[in-house]
């Protein structure tokens, strides 16, 4: 593959990520709420990188196209869900500051994932002889840290959070005006 040839298959994630984006809004999340949308999104993911697995193993470029618009799909479904979900752990008192925090996180969960999934090919690449079995190792980690990320979603209580964060920022306030 050349690098034209793999620039070629962002086309198929980023068109996927954009369509769900802006259908996600309006169809899936109304539907089932923040919560359990960023789960669909979680495990849709999860599924996807099952998928680009398969796609290793039969050296099929139609199916890679076809796994890496279904990854951008979910992964749409995941951000849309996320960010929703993350507005509603917000208090308008604090927005930028969480929004900040968001950002901040972000930034700093894909330096780790960079980082993480090169040392996890390396490994691969040690253990097994086929770039497949290498690659497929950092695609599974991949999609257990997804369904992991579900199971995390189930503890997440938005009207705890909210009830907390206004009594948190009230006693602010009040030793702030002391």
């Amino acid at each position: 593959m050349f690098f034209s040839d793999t620039n070629t298959l962002i086309v198929f994630w980023g068109t996927g990520t954009l369509f769900v984006i802006s259908t996600t809004v309006f169809l899936i999340g109304p539907r089932l709420g923040k919560q359990k949308t960023a789960q669909l999104g979680c495990l849709t993911v999860a599924l996807s990188l099952g998928f680009v697995i398969s796609a290793g193993f039969s050296a099929n470029p139609k199916m890679l196209q076809g796994a890496l618009l279904l990854f951008g799909l979910a992964s749409g479904i995941t951000t849309t869900g996320a960010i929703s979900l993350m507005l509603d752990l917000t208090a308008a008192e604090t927005a930028g500051t969480f929004i900040g925090a968001w950002g901040l996180a972000q930034a700093m969960a894909r330096g780790i994932a960079t980082v993480t999934g090169g040392a996890v090919l390396d490994l691969g690449k040690t253990l097994f002889t086929t770039p497949v079995l290498a690659y497929g190792l950092v695609f599974v980690l991949q999609a257990v840290g997804m369904l992991l990320a579900i199971w995390f979603l189930n503890r997440v209580d938005v009207a705890e959070f909210q009830t907390n964060a206004k009594s948190a920022i009230a006693s602010v306030m009040e030793s702030e005006i002391d």
